[in-house]
């Protein structure tokens, strides 16, 4: 019951703070302290979220926009993965990628979209690879810690049983390195999300951020505002559903 109750107490206590600011800009704005064409009161923006939903126009952009993250986060958990664990474990690899690494890591991504623009035109192209290489790092570099800190006796034993490259790398290296991997993907999976968001901004044609800035464009603030809170629930979501796989795939980190 104690337990149940500490769990209880924080998830409570985390819904004071937006509450009450959303009463004190709901006041405001029914006082006539705000200017309500720049800034709508929560409750004219919860009527317009329900307006949106009811005429299912929200279903494209929604679906458009995690299409492109799906896409362009798991090739970015897959590369980046995969490169971590090459440059940990191999020294040639090591002595090959990373400077290359260390070159492309620093630079701001979205300086990369004329260039991206260049070769790959303005589309689905450009946008999924501009997510790919801004959400790649965080993954390689959690990956390659957490093998580099893996205890030797693990990779000697595997060698003194005389166990495959391949098969220690998926039985013995990942599960081992899995809680750094979960760290940086973690990371990843919020660079990722504005990453879209910013992609489909300069370059779309549908989705949420390419919604909320053609409808800024257009002064339709109310329905801008309920854009900005579906891309709120839908980063609540994906961060729920990745703690949600994080507890199954390493349950011992979350036991007191």
């Amino acid at each position: 019951m104690s337990r149940r109750r500490d769990r209880i107490g924080p998830g409570l206590l985390g819904l004071v703070s937006p509450i009450v600011v959303l009463c004190i800009w709901e006041l405001a704005s029914r006082l006539g302290w705000t200017n309500p064409v720049l800034l709508p009161s929560p409750s004219q923006v919860i009527a317009a979220l329900f307006a949106l939903m009811a005429s299912g126009a929200i279903v494209s952009p929604l679906a458009h926009t995690v299409g492109l993250f799906a896409v362009g986060y798991g090739l970015a958990v897959l590369i980046g993965t995969g490169i971590g664990i090459a440059m940990a474990t191999s020294r040639t690899l090591y002595g090959l990628l990373e400077p290359l690494v260390e070159i492309v890591r620093p630079i701001p991504k979205p300086a990369l979209v004329p260039v991206l623009f260049l070769f790959l035109g303005i589309g689905k192209a450009t946008m999924i690879t501009l997510v790919v290489l801004a959400a790649v790092f965080p993954v390689l570099i959690s990956t390659f810690q957490g093998v580099r800190g893996l205890d030797p006796v693990l990779l000697e034993t595997a060698r003194t049983l005389q166990v495959s490259r391949a098969r220690t790398i998926v039985s013995v290296i990942l599960p081992a390195s899995l809680p750094m991997v979960l760290a940086g993907m973690r990371v990843a999976l919020g660079i990722g999300l504005v990453l879209v968001i910013l992609a489909e901004m300069l370059a779309g044609e549908d989705g949420i951020g390419f919604r909320i800035l053609d409808l800024e464009r257009s002064f339709q603030i109310r329905d801008m505002f309920a854009w900005i809170v579906v891309l709120v629930a839908l980063g609540g979501v994906l961060t729920k559903l990745f703690d949600i796989a994080e507890r199954r795939l390493v349950p011992w980190r979350g036991r007191s």
